[in-house]
């Protein structure tokens, strides 16, 4: 760069800063070249990228929603929770296909804008896991963990505090399959980025806090063997064992999560079927729009961009219910044993569901289908 404004940058650095506008940027090898630029004896080209062509190009997946055979109510859940960032958690017996649909989220999540993309790239390049020559993170993180993984992992931690995983998935998708399977500390070192979308990590030396708002998705079994919700294999676990193995993740982790639905075993017939359902591609058309009703109606709240984040003051205003609407949602907490909280988090969840039909008012088809997403809170998992 050469008599005009600019920054000089290693060159493992300079696709990373290329991407703000009207700035110059030189990557370089060595401080003898930086040295060159400066008395005018060098001249580097600039590095540029093209937002549009950058977004467009990493806009695919290897994976996608028509290779999932059969399991239009699981698609349908996930469709919803993918137009308001709503937590989400699987149940089903083994081989139902929990994992290959959480893995397909990211496929119809809306596409990342330039803030977003920013400050999930400065995370990734503080981690140092950031691809040489990778400029911009252009798509949604998708960190899937396995369940020995330890709080520090979770969180992140060191000498001097790296990202962890829950601050990678930042804008992206936190997976974990086989719930139940994790620690009880690894669990709860989960509220606080739920609850807040930062992480603090404090050490002697230092203390640091980083972004930590993600998409929360899980897969799990109903029970120890697998088959409790399985009409075809018998289930040989007792009441009180199932009940065990739930406890382990109700109470403040359940609570924060808006969607549980049950995912039933493939039958053959569907498993067979030669047409393949919806593609990634259509499903985000529509979660995209419905995204941008949600930008408008958030557009003068500091950091709201999505209905998963109202709070009691926004669902007062927002979500206001008819007669009809009212009248079905008390029936329902009434006969199915459906708990307090759950009322909000219905609320959410169907005010979500009008956006991607683009209706302005809540009605009771909008409640009745949050209400199904709701399988946790019901008596037969309480005891």
């Amino acid at each position: 760069i050469k008599a005009s404004p600019g920054i000089i940058l290693p060159k493992e650095n300079a696709r990373e800063a290329s991407v703000v506008e009207r700035v110059k940027v030189a990557g370089v090898d060595s401080l003898i070249e930086v040295v060159q630029i400066l008395n005018g004896h060098l001249e580097k080209i600039s590095v540029k990228t093209d937002l549009n062509d950058y977004f467009q190009s990493r806009n695919k997946h290897l994976v996608d929603f028509s290779d999932v055979k059969g399991q239009e109510q699981v698609k349908r859940a996930m469709e919803v929770a993918a137009a308001g960032g709503h937590n989400v958690i699987l149940l089903g017996p083994p081989g139902s296909g929990k994992t290959m649909l959480s893995k397909r989220l990211p496929t119809i999540l809306p596409n990342l804008t330039l803030d977003e993309a920013l400050e999930t790239t400065k995370i990734h390049s503080v981690a140092g896991i950031l691809l040489e020559g990778q400029g911009l993170i252009g798509t949604r993180p998708f960190q899937s963990l396995h369940h020995t993984i330890s709080d520090a992992g979770l969180i992140g931690g060191g000498t001097y505090p790296r990202p962890g995983e829950v601050s990678l998935a930042h804008h992206g998708v936190l997976f974990l399959d086989e719930l139940a399977e994790f620690k009880k500390n690894v669990l709860e070192v989960l509220r606080q980025p739920l609850e807040d979308g930062v992480v603090t990590i404090s050490r002697a030396a230092v203390s640091l806090s980083y972004p930590a708002q993600f998409m929360f998705a899980a897969a799990m079994n109903p029970c120890p063997c697998g088959y409790a919700t399985d009409p075809n294999n018998e289930c040989t676990c007792t009441p009180q064992i199932i009940q065990k193995y739930m406890s382990r993740i109700l109470g403040p982790l359940l609570d924060r999560i808006d969607i549980h639905i049950e995912v039933p075993a493939v039958p053959f017939s569907e498993l067979a079927e030669k047409s393949s359902g919806e593609s990634s591609a259509i499903i985000r058309k529509r979660v995209q729009n419905a995204r941008a009703i949600q930008l408008e109606r958030f557009r003068d709240r500091e950091k709201m961009f999505a209905n998963n984040q109202m709070e009691a003051k926004e669902l007062k205003t927002i979500c206001p219910l008819d007669e009809e609407s009212s009248t079905l949602l008390k029936t329902a907490m009434d006969k199915l044993g459906l708990s307090a909280r759950a009322y909000d988090r219905i609320l959410k969840v169907s005010r979500t569901i009008a956006d991607l039909e683009g209706i302005p008012d809540i009605n009771s088809t909008h409640i009745s289908e949050a209400i199904q997403y709701r399988s946790l809170d019901r008596q037969l998992w309480l005891g």
